[in-house]
C-alpha cells in the first residue's frame, strides 16, 4: 500500500476486506498513533489529492519486523480455530 494517509487507509481496508471490514475514525486514529508512538509506523504532514493538511503514514523496518511476526501468530489462530472448527462440524 506504501505512504497513505488516514482516510486512505480505512477506504483500503475497506475495499480489500470485500466491504466486510470498517474501521471508524475513532478507532483508526487512536491506532495509528499508537503504531507510531512504537515506531512500527512514521509519519509525516503532506498536502492530500484534495490539496488539503494530512498526517500520512508509513510502516518502518520495525513495523514490517513487527507484521511478519504477527502475521505468524495469526496463521496459527486462524489455523487452530479451523480444527475446532471441523471437529465440531463432524460431531453435530
Amino acid at each position: 500500500m506504501g505512504e497513505q494517509h488516514g482516510y486512505g487507509i480505512s477506504q483500503a481496508i475497506r475495499a480489500t476486506s470485500g466491504e466486510v471490514l470498517q474501521v471508524e475514525t475513532g478507532s483508526l486514529y487512536p491506532a495509528l498513533h499508537r503504531l507510531e508512538r512504537q515506531g512500527w509506523v512514521s509519519a509525516e504532514w503532506k498536502k492530500s489529492e484534495s490539496n488539503q493538511r494530512a498526517k500520512f503514514y508509513r510502516i518502518t523496518a520495525l513495523g514490517k519486523k513487527q507484521l511478519a511476526s504477527d502475521y505468524e501468530r495469526w496463521g496459527r489462530m486462524v489455523a487452530s480455530l479451523e480444527g475446532i472448527m471441523s471437529a465440531t462440524r463432524s460431531k453435530a
